[in-house]
């Protein structure tokens, strides 16, 4: 018997083109990656975090009504405010000095760099309690400061008893422990500046104040914005070791508040709360510092 074949006519566009190529991506099926323990593992957080959300409201233990009595108390207030206060004045002075500090150490002075390098070797080596303590303690080290010819007679002179007073010397101490860490970010963030551009701009004859206030630091100012505000939120639950002078801040006078009515936990979450609040609003404005200085470059 013959056999007999369609013609070609009548056969479909589809066999007529044969397989699909293999490298036509519309002929490809697209199987999808699947991710069974990424989809576990957020099943598992997901639920540590519930759990641990519905202790917190209905554990009685929290004493939420005693946190809400605190958290606006009077007091509480206040020492929020001197706790700001600390960290206003540490940071200012701190990167004040450290400016200072990071120039010397990129100075060309091997005496000036290794002045610079010596302090930020000490003030990071000792912890920032003893710093607290030495300075607190002034008076004791140093009866009087006399001013005159050096290792010479002196002109006049000045008890040191309350010359530094507890709030003085928590500023001081904080400011000098600060600049030691500033002096190394501010290094680190106009050394990642171009040195070319300097080259440039000395070859056109732009002063050299002039080229590190309006070449140098507004380029270093990306990279040392992150770093200065790790340090200032540092700086900031930091001072809560203050307390040890007997400074009214928002730990030490949390501290007085439980030690008389004994309620622990509320108390100490009102502290957490005010760390947790005033560390948010430092996060937000270094977002939008930040973006400020990020304008025109690629990020």
């Amino acid at each position: 018997m013959p056999l007999t074949t369609d013609p070609p006519a009548a056969r479909t566009a589809p066999e007529r083109a044969g397989p699909p190529a293999a490298d036509d991506p519309a002929a490809l099926k697209v199987v999808p990656v699947r991710h069974p323990w990424r989809w576990a593992a957020i099943a598992v957080t997901a639920v540590l975090i519930a759990q641990f959300v519905h202790g917190l409201v209905t554990n009685p233990a929290w004493e939420w009504p005693v946190f809400a009595q605190f958290f606006t108390a009077e007091t509480v207030l206040k020492a929020v405010w001197i706790t700001l206060q600390l960290t206003v004045y540490g940071t200012a002075l701190g990167f004040a000095l450290g400016i200072v500090l990071a120039f010397m150490r990129l100075s060309a002075s091997p005496f000036l760099r290794w002045v610079a390098f010596g302090y930020i070797w000490a003030f990071r080596s000792i912890p920032l309690i003893v710093q607290l303590l030495f300075w607190f303690n002034l008076a004791y080290l140093y009866k009087r400061l006399d001013f005159g010819i050096p290792f010479g007679p002196g002109f006049f002179h000045f008890d040191t008893m309350g010359l530094v007073g507890a709030m003085g010397a928590a500023v001081l101490g904080l400011a000098l422990h600060q600049a030691a860490y500033a002096a190394e970010i501010v290094r680190g963030g106009v050394l990642a500046v171009d040195g070319g551009q300097l080259e440039a701009a000395a070859a056109l004859g732009i002063p050299r104040l002039r080229q590190l206030r309006r070449i140098v630091l507004p380029q270093a100012a990306r990279s040392i914005l992150p770093n200065a505000t790790n340090e200032v939120i540092s700086l900031f639950k930091g001072t809560s070791i203050v307390s040890v002078m007997a400074i009214g801040e928002l730990f030490y006078q949390v501290q007085v508040i439980y030690g008389r009515n004994g309620r622990v936990v509320p108390l100490l979450m009102v502290a957490t709360a005010w760390y947790v609040l005033l560390t948010t609003v430092l996060s937000v404005l270094q977002h939008y510092v930040e973006r400020h200085f990020a304008k025109g470059a690629t990020r």
